[in-house]
């Protein structure tokens, strides 16, 4: 039975040895066919993976936001023929806040076997850092770009924080970071707690949790880089 082998990536540039496990090399080694969220980036990975690995023997299919829907069931025809099938985020785990959802639907729909692979997901790692409620928790993604409309958003989830003791977990666009960071200050009760994760497995990891009273005497700079937001009471 051909199975659909969701792989994990790398979150940045760092040792493999440290984040993946060697099984998963194996795994990709003799694959052919590949559904990733960006060719040139799936390229550099696999060559750190396999360095005997000959890229120009292997066929990509882009999932994107810029993937017309109607395309990506067409993505799982080596399934049907047979072959094996990995899909590769851009960074960390296929299909967690990645388009790599949508094949994977179509996949268990169709009844195919789907393995998700051992690695590094950014979300569970800033969750497991933070010293808040892993029993109850939700990633909501982005919030709104418009000030007004995240200000709302912010007000709502930091509502869910104390009525539901749910651990609230978001992300912003690198260069947007400071941003969100002074909305979160502005928004959120001084006793909020607001765990603040950047660049994780890497060199530069950061990972600290204060209350937004403590975080406005000192910000941390989170221009361009990596970063994860969680609030908690």
């Amino acid at each position: 039975m051909p199975k659909l082998y969701l792989i994990p990536t790398s979150l940045g540039d760092c040792d493999f040895d440290r984040i993946l496990p060697p099984y998963n090399a194996e795994v990709v080694k003799p694959l052919r066919h590949f559904i990733v969220e960006d060719i040139r980036s799936a390229r550099r990975f696999l060559k750190r993976t396999d360095a005997a690995i000959n890229i120009d023997e292997l066929t990509f299919y882009e999932l994107n936001k810029h993937t017309n829907p109607d395309e990506i069931a067409g993505f799982l025809k080596p399934l049907s023929e047979g072959y094996d099938v990995g899909v590769l985020s851009e960074a960390g785990c296929p299909a967690v806040a990645d388009p790599g959802a949508d094949v994977v639907a179509i996949a268990q729909q169709k009844g195919y076997t789907v393995v998700p692979l051992v690695g590094p997901s950014s979300i569970l790692l800033a969750l497991m850092g933070s010293g808040f409620n892993g029993q109850s928790f939700a990633f909501v993604g982005y919030l709104p770009v418009q000030p007004a409309d995240r200000v709302k958003t912010l007000k709502k989830l930091e509502s869910r924080v104390y009525s539901e003791s749910q651990t609230q977990i978001f992300i912003e666009t690198p260069y947007r970071n400071m941003k969100m960071l002074e909305d979160i200050l502005t928004t959120c009760q001084p006793n909020t707690r607001l765990c603040i994760a950047v660049d994780i497995t890497l060199e530069t990891e950061f990972i600290k949790t204060k209350t937004v009273k403590e975080w406005k005497k000192q910000l941390p700079d989170l221009n361009k880089r990596p970063c994860i937001f969680l609030i908690y009471k």
